[in-house]
């Protein structure tokens, strides 16, 4: 056996590890590894136990040499980069039990080489790029006990037989073009198509187009010596009636009715440079948020550029999408610049967190898989600015307020108005050397380094994630009136941990989450992270305490005061994922 998972390895994996001829386990998750995959350590015959290649940075195809792991029983590649479609040799791995394959780049139908794996108990192929229909075969798999596809590319008709039948064991979000299956997945029937209506079909698309084309000739050779008398007046209005179009949906008038003439009932929300109003556009009935910048606020023009040059470059689908921006006069003649921004209904983490008199939040509360959940998205957010990005982006302002909730509760980081680009510069410097022009940031997740004048750099925004997941998972702000006297949320932390760790968290998380079978035999025993809040008291399985623990010992580790000594989001990204991904296995497994 060999086990030398969650350490910081880089480079290739050796493929002398495949003369290891006697190996039976091998674990080498969650370091960063990168490149392929060597056919000599995927193809080891002799590994039997299990083979764990998870959260690493290992990119292309899978090789074929896959095939010859015929005893091994689970195989875990999750987290990667890999890509490609699964090779038919997987079939020959009967005695296979689990396959981990999520959050790589993996394309195609799902196999139907599977099929031949009748001993498989757990797949997992979700965040993938799977295409296509769900086999039917998934359903006849008498073992399955757990299946997740979520997050690919597949239609048509769900399943209703075997796994499928219980729409607790598998997991089919983000699929959304989806139909049928059974009642409890909601999803929308499926459309029965008539054999002779789509005959008939088919010879309209092909009859009407060609007639169309026939017409459409001889009109072109009848009034072809007109075209150059009118082709330039046309290109005029086409220009001008496009520009048109354009302009009507930023100006200054139809923000103005959009939001009932920025109405108080509208607003939802105000920042340091601005309000934020909900709005309804006229030409298409979008609900949008439409954020309105204060310009007579010292800072407020900068930011608006600020946030244009960010926003008009980056695509992430846990940052929040602009729309469009308007800058003009309004009717007074003031200079007016707004943003507008996709709506997002759950509105902000902080509501959620810390609510005050709005009913929406004070009868709701975040669960324990809801916040995870939060914290590995803002991961992926912050990886993508600082990794991903052709100039590194530094967020700057990273808190609750900024996190939004669309209404799946998926996290969309926003308000890029304090954004700095990381430029290389010419004497090779590390792309962290800019200078901070005072404080950026909010009070309380604000790195050390910047209040003394320190570097603006990406360790910084990793710095804030740290507080903000320990704000996450204890409930309490980092600048809440306990912490005085040199207490502050990293030491009220750090000191719990590991035995006291139950005494700090957030018992809300639990909240509504009581055990409906806790008065049978069979789970009495077993409370695990459903939980029972009694006198203020939770109590919980050693498996979330164990998530708990780690999911501290991350934030303080983005949130030492030596920035040198901070991991960096892509290390967090893996870090989180896997302690997810073992909270979800527990569950189902339970």
């Amino acid at each position: 056996m060999l086990s030398i998972e969650k350490n910081r390895l880089e480079g290739k994996i050796p493929p002398s590890l495949g003369n290891c001829q006697n190996l039976l386990y091998l674990n080498i998750s969650s370091n960063n590894l990168t490149d392929t995959i060597p056919k000599q350590v995927i193809g080891l015959s002799s590994l039997s136990i299990s083979l764990d290649m998870s959260h690493n940075f290992l990119i292309g195809a899978l090789p074929f040499e896959v095939g010859n792991l015929i005893h091994l029983a689970l195989l875990d590649l999750s987290n990667n980069r890999l890509s490609g479609k699964i090779p038919t040799t997987l079939e020959t791995c009967l005695s296979l039990e689990q396959l981990y394959l999520e959050g790589n780049s993996f394309q195609g139908a799902i196999p139907q080489s599977l099929k031949m794996l009748r001993g498989l108990e757990q797949i997992d192929l979700s965040r993938n790029n799977f295409s296509g229909h769900i086999p039917k075969f998934l359903g006849k798999l008498a073992s399955l006990k757990y299946l997740n596809i979520s997050y690919n590319d597949l239609d048509g008709e769900v399943p209703s037989e075997g796994i499928f039948a219980n729409a607790s064991e598998i997991s089919i979000f983000g699929n959304n073009k989806l139909c049928g299956g059974v009642q409890e997945l909601h999803l929308a029937t499926c459309a029965r198509k008539n054999p002779h209506s789509s005959r008939k079909l088919l010879a309209l698309k092909i009859v009407i187009p060609i007639t169309s084309m026939v017409i459409f000739v001889l009109i072109l050779l009848y009034f072809f010596p007109a075209c150059f008398i009118v082709k330039k007046s046309r290109e005029r209005a086409l220009i001008t009636s496009s520009f048109e179009d354009r302009k009507l949906l930023v100006s200054y008038a139809e923000l103005l009715k959009s939001t009932n003439g920025f109405s108080e009932n509208n607003l939802i929300g105000s920042g340091s440079f601005g309000s934020v109003y909900k709005g309804v556009l006229s030409k298409n009935g979008a609900i949008v948020a439409i954020k309105v910048l204060n310009l007579q606020k010292q800072g407020a023009f900068e930011s608006f550029i600020n946030e244009c040059n960010a926003l008009r470059s980056i695509r992430h689908c846990n940052l929040l999408k602009i729309i469009s921006a308007c800058s003009t006069s309004n009717y007074e003649g003031n200079e007016f610049k707004s943003l507008i921004f996709e709506f997002m209904c759950n509105g902000s983490l902080d509501q959620w967190l810390h609510p005050k008199d709005d009913e929406q939040y004070q009868s709701r509360r975040l669960s324990f898989i809801q916040r995870l959940n939060i914290a590995v998205e803002v991961a992926y957010a912050l990886e993508y600015l600082h990794h991903h990005c052709e100039t590194p982006i530094v967020h700057c302002d990273l808190k609750p307020s900024n996190i939004l909730l669309d209404e799946d509760m998926v996290a969309h980081v926003g308000d890029f108005g304090l954004v700095k680009f990381l430029f290389e510069e010419s004497n090779n410097l590390s792309k962290t050397q800019i200078l901070s022009v005072g404080l950026k940031g909010s009070i309380g997740y604000i790195p050390p380094e910047y209040g003394m004048g320190g570097q603006v750099s990406t360790l910084g925004d990793v710095y804030s994630y740290g507080i903000l997941l320990l704000e996450l998972f204890t409930g309490k702000r980092p600048i809440n009136e306990m912490f005085k006297d040199g207490m502050n949320i990293c030491k009220f932390t750090a000191m719990a941990l590991p035995e006291h760790v139950m005494d700090i968290f957030d018992p809300l998380m639990f909240f509504g989450e009581e055990d409906e079978d806790v008065n049978d035999d069979k789970h009495k025993d077993d409370i695990e992270e459903r939980a029972i809040i009694k006198d203020q008291h939770v109590n919980v399985s050693s498996k979330i305490k164990d998530c708990l623990i780690s999911v501290f010992r991350i934030g303080l580790s983005c949130s030492t005061t030596s920035r040198d000594e901070r991991v960096p989001m892509n290390v967090v990204v893996n870090e989180m994922n896997a302690i997810r991904d073992t909270f979800l296995k527990y569950k189902m497994r339970k």
